[in-house]
């Protein structure tokens, strides 16, 4: 296969003008990291006005590199505007004060209390602002007994047991290779942020308060393993990429060293399976007769599908099992993924013009909607590229913003 740069990307350019479904929605964001960034980089994709108000040395993501290239601020940070300001400055809480009016939605992460030790608990900013939707990221949430620990991701994902469920059992407990619990909460936190938008601008409510930890969305996306355990006594042991709530499921080595993930999490498509590969007498074999029956014998299982794929090259696994209409798919990694003729005809990842890089890769708004879909506006702002901008927008006269820039609350771009 060729470098990545050669896979022949669609070619995409920034779309500032275009409308979204959330035109004229302002959002004020004070957090850093993944999961506040993620739900600003979701807003701002469908339209909303993303301030930015970064400390003197930038979001954290911007240090986040690659080859000197701030790839992780690049995708997360795009279409949102850039304030940054000194947060010692004794104006900066004064300044933050008065961007609060108008604003429809603030996101903020510092850990549980610093808010109100700043002057900016929720209680000042509804009354600045009696519609503001306060969306509150923590690792643990607002309250309880863990509240005021540290809150990264790594943390989230052991505590709430995904790492224990995840890996082989006969090695470590395997923590994700990308920050999923941020991720996860960055899609909760967009959501919860319009449920409350809607209950202000539809139904005449007031604005509120949203506590969104990276723990609860995660453990929510572990499913039923709490009634699971009721029912059964056992703590999900780990088992590599078997299920243990359907079979056959798994990964299969191919004859060329590549991988096929196989799922047949219904009873026809597990028979169809078994009969695709010559043995349809498993069909009424009382050890695959049932998916539990499947599940309890799924080594043995995996053993059977696993001899047959492994005679075949990865292409011919995936031709030989469409064609039976067998659920399987390959095991890509970036490359292929670029490389794919479906992820290029629907432009998953697109170039786009880059000052670092000449073309960036970034990745397509995540959900398409049919009358006023998502885009990228802009790329990501250099560090208080807008500040100037968005204190005149507030209000800020000529003099004031230059007060505050020479005396160094305020950097500008």
């Amino acid at each position: 296969m060729p470098p990545l740069e050669e896979t022949g990307l669609p070619r995409a350019d920034y779309t500032p003008g275009v409308r979204g479904p959330l035109e004229g929605v302002r959002v004020l964001d004070l957090s850093r990291l993944v999961a506040g960034n993620t739900v600003t980089q979701h807003l701002a994709d469908f339209g909303a006005i993303v301030d930015k108000v970064e400390p003197r040395d930038g979001d954290t993501l911007r240090g986040w590199r690659v080859k000197g290239v701030e790839t992780a601020w690049k995708v997360h940070g795009r279409g949102k505007r850039s304030l940054c300001i000194d947060f010692r400055h004794k104006e900066a809480v004064p300044l933050i004060r008065r961007l609060v009016p108008g604003a429809a939605i603030l996101v903020e992460s510092f850990r549980p209390g610093t808010m109100e030790a700043m002057g900016l608990s929720p209680e000042v900013l509804l009354e600045l602002e009696p519609r503001l939707i306060i969306l509150r990221i923590s690792g643990w949430g607002q309250d309880g007994p863990y509240s005021r620990r540290p809150g990264f991701g790594t943390l989230i994902e052991g505590f709430a047991g995904f790492a224990d469920m995840n890996g082989f059992p006969d090695r470590e407990p395997v923590l994700p290779p990308m920050y999923l619990a941020d991720t996860i909460a960055g899609l909760t936190g967009a959501f919860a942020a319009m449920a409350a938008l809607r209950e202000v601008e539809v139904n005449g409510g007031q604005g509120q308060v949203i506590d969104l930890p990276l723990l609860d969305p995660l453990f929510t996306a572990l499913g039923p393993q709490a009634a699971n355990y009721r029912l059964t006594g056992r703590v999900k042991q780990r088992t590599g990429s078997r299920s243990t709530g359907a079979a056959p499921r798994n990964v299969y080595r191919t004859s060329d060293d590549g991988w096929v993930c196989l799922s047949a999490s219904t009873q026809g498509m597990a028979e169809r399976v078994m009969r695709s590969i010559g043995r349809g007498d498993l069909v009424d074999d009382p050890r695959f007769r049932t998916n539990e029956a499947r599940v309890a014998n799924g080594e043995m299982l995996d053993g059977i599908i696993g001899a047959f794929v492994g005679t075949r090259t990865l292409e011919e696994n995936v031709a030989f099992f469409e064609a039976a209409e067998v659920t399987i798919g390959p095991v890509n990694n970036i490359v292929r993924f670029m490389h794919d003729r479906h992820v290029q005809a629907r432009a998953l990842v697109a170039d786009y013009p880059d000052a670092d890089m000449g073309s960036f890769p970034m990745h397509a708004v995540s959900s398409r909607l049919s009358g006023t879909p998502g885009a990228i506006r802009s790329p990501a702002p250099r560090l208080g590229e807008h500040s100037r901008q968005i204190l005149a927008g507030q209000g800020f006269d000529t003099a004031e913003i230059e007060a505050a820039v020479t005396s160094g609350l305020v950097a500008a771009a």
